[in-house]
C-alpha cells in the first residue's frame, strides 16, 4: 500500500507539471481527449474543476487541512456554472456550490429555497463524467 508521502510527491509533481504546461499552452489550441475536441483553456478550466472537486474530497472530514485558495474555488465555480449553463445563487459561497452541485452534499433546507425551482435545480446533482 502506497504511503501518504507517496501521494503527495506524485501529486505535486503532476501538478507542477500542470502548471508548467498550462503557461506555454496557447489557449486556442484544439486538444482531444476521451474522443472530444477542446479549446486547451476549456481543457484546463475542466482540469482545474477536476482537481478542486478533488481536493474538497479529500479534505471533508480534515478542518484542519487548507482548503483550495480562493482564486481556484471561484474559477472552479465558474467552469460548473458553464457546464450548468446557470449561475448558483451568489449567497451560497464557491465550496458549497461545488458540492452541492455535483452531489457531494445535499443543500440544506434554505439552500433549496434559494436554488428554487429554476433550471439549475432540474440539472442537479451535475454528474462529471
Amino acid at each position: 500500500m502506497a504511503t501518504p508521502a507517496l501521494l503527495k510527491f506524485h501529486l505535486d509533481d503532476v501538478g507542477s507539471a500542470a502548471g508548467r504546461a498550462a503557461e506555454l499552452a496557447d489557449p486556442a489550441a484544439r486538444v482531444r481527449t476521451k474522443d472530444k475536441v477542446l479549446t486547451a483553456r476549456d481543457y484546463l478550466s475542466a482540469y482545474v474543476l477536476e482537481w478542486t472537486l478533488h481536493h474538497l474530497d479529500l479534505i471533508a472530514h480534515l478542518p484542519c487541512v487548507p482548503r483550495p485558495p480562493a482564486e481556484t474555488l471561484a474559477a472552479a465555480r465558474c467552469a460548473l456554472e458553464r457546464i450548468a449553463g446557470d449561475p448558483f445563487p451568489g449567497a451560497l459561497s464557491d465550496t458549497d456550490a461545488l458540492l452541492i452541485g455535483t452531489g457531494r452534499r445535499a443543500p440544506t433546507a434554505g439552500e433549496t429555497a434559494m436554488l428554487g425551482a429554476g433550471a439549475l435545480t432540474g440539472w442537479l446533482p451535475l454528474v462529471l463524467g
